[in-house]
């Protein structure tokens, strides 16, 4: 009876990392590890396409939190300006 081995996230990426280098053919790294070298190639394929959602949505992330911040405040300036508003009003009488 096989047991399934379970690879933490680190371990995936330091093997994917590796396997992108190129300084060693995908056979010799899954020999290094103990894995199959299928695993290693689905492993480099995912980073790779990991790394496209990095540098898309990474951008893209920090322009809605951006915009969401300048949304927050102009609607406080606002609130400000029409306690100003106020206040003066009350001041003047």
């Amino acid at each position: 009876m096989s047991t399934r081995r379970r690879f933490s996230g680190d371990f995936k990426a330091k093997v994917a990392l590796e396997a992108l280098r190129g300084d060693k053919t995908i056979q010799e790294i899954a020999v290094r590890h103990k894995i199959h070298p299928n695993q290693v190639s689905t492993w480099k394929q995912r980073a790779v396409e990991g790394m496209k959602e990095v540098f898309s949505k990474g951008a893209e992330r920090g322009r809605g939190e951006h915009e969401a911040e300048i949304r927050d405040l102009h609607a406080k300036i606002g609130e400000l300006t029409v306690e100003r508003d106020f206040l003066a009003k009350g001041l003047k009488w």
